[in-house]
């Protein structure tokens, strides 16, 4: 081979190596942004976590769709009334099984977590609000849109789906339909002051009854779109 021709082939492998790097420099800046959201929840930090999306961002939680950083201003913290941490109330995220696949062109991603919650009240906390458990648990998972803007990872499509929910007490096994706290919007904003942009009327069954979060990605070996089953 030319030394010419070696030349023109290291060129080659090094942009292939530039091309990788910046991929998984991506996937870890994602990763870590979507952590950070779960540290900012542990402790009610809405106004760090209105800072994490994007502009034109879409929030969907509980058959509601929050339009844009007003959706999410209404959401965070107008719904719970909570904004920082108190003394004697607990949420605990813990998140993980993270999935993220980044598009060639390294501007948008895909991302799929895992959620479990810890949350309560303790009993010296007499003012909160009354709708919280005083001990619970949560599974979820999320499959998110992400997006970069100006050299910074945000979160575009925001779209977490509460699997199950139980009291600690009685756990899973017991645990009555539908979910703790807070229950499915009906009314959109302006009407409901705290309410989403649009009411969502297709939304994912809860334990017990069981379903398939839409997987962003095929089936690493087929290739093929992951079926939902029989």
């Amino acid at each position: 081979m030319k030394k010419s021709e070696r030349i023109a082939a290291l060129e080659q492998s090094m942009e292939i190596m530039a091309q990788e790097l910046e991929m998984l420099r991506a996937i870890h800046e994602i990763r870590t942004l979507h952590f950070k959201y779960g540290y900012f929840m542990d402790k009610c930090l809405f106004g760090e976590i209105i800072d994490l999306f994007s502009e034109d961002c879409a929030i969907y939680f509980l058959g509601g769709l929050f339009r844009g950083k007003a959706g999410a201003r209404r959401l965070y913290g107008g719904a719970s009334g909570l904004n920082g941490p108190a003394d004697g109330m607990m949420f605990e995220h813990f998140l993980g099984q993270d999935i993220v696949d980044v598009a060639p062109d390294r501007r948008t991603a895909r991302g799929r977590f895992r959620c479990f919650m810890f949350g309560g009240v303790h009993e010296t906390k007499t003012d909160a609000p009354p709708s919280i458990p005083d001990q619970f648990m949560e599974g979820g998972v999320y499959e998110n849109t992400f997006v970069k803007e100006d050299g910074v990872w945000k979160i575009k499509v925001f779209n977490y789906n509460v699997v199950w929910q139980a009291g600690f007490d009685e756990g899973w096994a017991h645990s009555k339909p539908g979910t703790l706290m807070v229950t499915p919007y009906s009314e959109t904003f302006p009407g409901n002051p705290r309410g989403p942009d649009e009411i969502i009327t297709r939304t994912p069954k809860t334990w017990p009854q069981n379903f398939i979060v839409p997987f962003h990605y095929p089936h690493p070996v087929t290739g093929k779109p992951i079926k939902a089953g029989d």
